[in-house]
């Protein structure tokens, strides 16, 4: 009866889920189909993650033993396919589901944003280190993807099955879209100010993905993540993922996040010495909030 699974159910029930049911109603004249329940599948990801779970695969394989998520689906197994589409097709939605929960533990008191704690960390991207080419090849290979798209739409059902070219036409146009998209990266990218100028590659299949250093002190394809957690239980309010190698510029983002999300900003920030700028220290001052953070050492100190 204590269990958490329990308690993030009826959680859940108590929300505004109007966005996810709208798109799911039966309409007279035209044929329905299946569909699970959006508390459910909301309930099945946040659950995930309580558990340290994050991938859709991991929750259906879970779905088949474990108590906890067999109690959530009725003895059922969820497709993965399905956990999947839904967080991806639900972004927005989620977004907003988000501040919704962050304002229900706000009235329950569990937030108070006395002290917000943030931090950064580097994530590795999927991506291959191989996979980064210079523009000019990149714009070699997009030719090559088109003509190879209009080769698979010219393909007749004699020569393939109609599912089969379905699938070779809907791979053919995804890489097309992901080399058009790295293409469009080159524009994002500043001009390095190193002396030592290389040039400029970018991911074909992953085209986000930029350099950057990792705890180890090597360097592998990777995003930036920021997060804000109240001290007060350590609930993130603020999170928010980009491509800047460094740190220092993304404090004042992420007080204006939790701002967004929780209707005020902190009393006081508390950082390591990668956010001690000058910068930050000023803006941290007009915002009205108190920043803590060891002074960053620089070498003309």
């Amino acid at each position: 009866q204590e269990h958490s699974v329990r308690a993030i159910w009826e959680f859940v029930g108590r929300l505004d889920l109007t966005s996810y049911t709208e798109a799911i109603l039966a309409v007279e004249g035209e044929r329905g189909r299946p569909t699970y329940e959006p508390r459910l599948m909301i309930s099945l990801w946040i659950y995930a993650y309580s558990q340290e779970v994050g991938k859709a695969r991991e929750i259906s394989r879970l779905c088949e033993y474990d108590p906890a998520y067999q109690w959530l689906t009725g003895m059922k197994v969820v497709n993965y396919h399905s956990l999947s589409d839904f967080r991806v097709s639900h972004q927005d939605a989620l977004a907003k589901l988000f501040i919704q929960i962050l304002a229900v533990l706000t009235m329950e008191g569990l937030i108070t944003l006395k002290r917000v704690m943030h931090d950064g960390t580097k994530i590795k991207a999927s991506a291959s280190p191989h996979s980064f080419r210079k523009k000019k090849t990149i714009e070699e290979h997009l030719e090559m993807a088109r003509g190879h798209v209009k080769e698979v739409e010219e393909q007749t059902e004699e020569q393939v099955s109609r599912r089969k070219a379905k699938g070779q036409r809907r791979a053919a146009v995804e890489k097309q879209q992901r080399i058009e998209a790295a293409l469009e990266e080159f524009k994002k990218i500043r001009p390095s100010k190193s002396k030592k100028k290389k040039e400029v590659r970018v991911s074909e299949s992953e085209p986000e993905a930029r350099f950057m250093k990792q705890n180890d002190q090597g360097f592998a394809p990777s995003y930036n993540l920021q997060l804000s957690t109240d001290q007060s239980f350590g609930i993130i309010v603020g999170s928010g993922i980009n491509q800047s190698p460094a740190d220092s510029d993304e404090l004042v983002p992420a007080m204006n996040r939790v701002n967004e999300n929780c209707g005020k900003l902190p009393k006081q920030a508390v950082t390591d010495g990668a956010y001690a700028t000058e910068n930050n220290i000023h803006a941290m001052q007009e915002l009205g909030i108190d920043l803590i953070s060891p002074a960053a050492y620089t070498d003309t100190q």
